[in-house]
């Protein structure tokens, strides 16, 4: 089955300004895998953002995807926002952020300027590779839209993936900097492909 992911993808973040998040070597992020995500891949995004933000990961127990969060408007689904709301709110005190990861398809609905994108039918149930808001305590990575018939390629977009939403937890918005992390997919994969795992000059600074 082939899915049309060179066309549908975008990461879709609220950020305010000046509100970035500290972080050092005792915050605890919770890595939370959904049902059946691989335990290879679980590890190499805790390993990822490890030592790209030097926090202390912890892999949390496998768990299913909250069913209050599944729809069906263009085809089986999870919501992202509603995801990242339930993790939140579960959010136990021993961690300080949360990263869900999932194989299946998540969406939301894609805004300008707090107003949905035109034409609705197109935009109210989005498909994305992640969403993070910014500043979060949590965020979700799904694998549905960055496969590649080269598992390196795929398992490098995992973490560009995983790093970028996490970075909005942090504060981080977008970057104009195509070769940063931090730059927006604008709705195609070949932006993550182009960027590199790394922040920019500027984005450093901000952290």
């Amino acid at each position: 089955m082939k899915y049309f992911i060179w066309f549908f993808l975008v990461v879709f973040v609220s950020c305010q300004k000046n509100a970035e998040q500290k972080t050092d070597d005792k915050t605890v992020v919770g890595i939370q895998a959904y049902s059946g995500f691989p335990k290879n891949k679980t590890k190499l995004v805790a390993k990822a953002i490890d030592s790209f933000y030097h926090v202390r990961t912890v892999i949390l127990p496998e768990k299913k995807l909250y069913a209050q969060a599944f729809v069906h408007i263009k085809s089986p689904r999870y919501r992202a926002d509603s995801l990242i709301y339930i993790e939140k709110r579960n959010l136990p005190d021993s961690l300080d952020y949360s990263i869900g990861l999932t194989d299946k398809d998540i969406s939301t609905t894609k805004k300008a300027n707090g107003k949905m994108l035109e034409p609705a039918s197109r935009y109210k149930d989005w498909g994305i590779m992640g969403l993070g808001f910014c500043p979060g305590k949590s965020c979700v990575v799904s694998t549905f839209r960055i496969k590649h018939k080269n598992q390196q390629v795929h398992l490098e977009r995992l973490k560009k993936v995983a790093v970028h939403e996490f970075g909005h937890n942090l504060g981080l918005p977008h970057c104009p900097d195509k070769k940063c992390v931090m730059t927006d997919a604008v709705e195609s994969i070949k932006t993550i492909d182009n960027a590199q795992l790394a922040l920019c000059s500027n984005c450093q600074r901000t952290l």
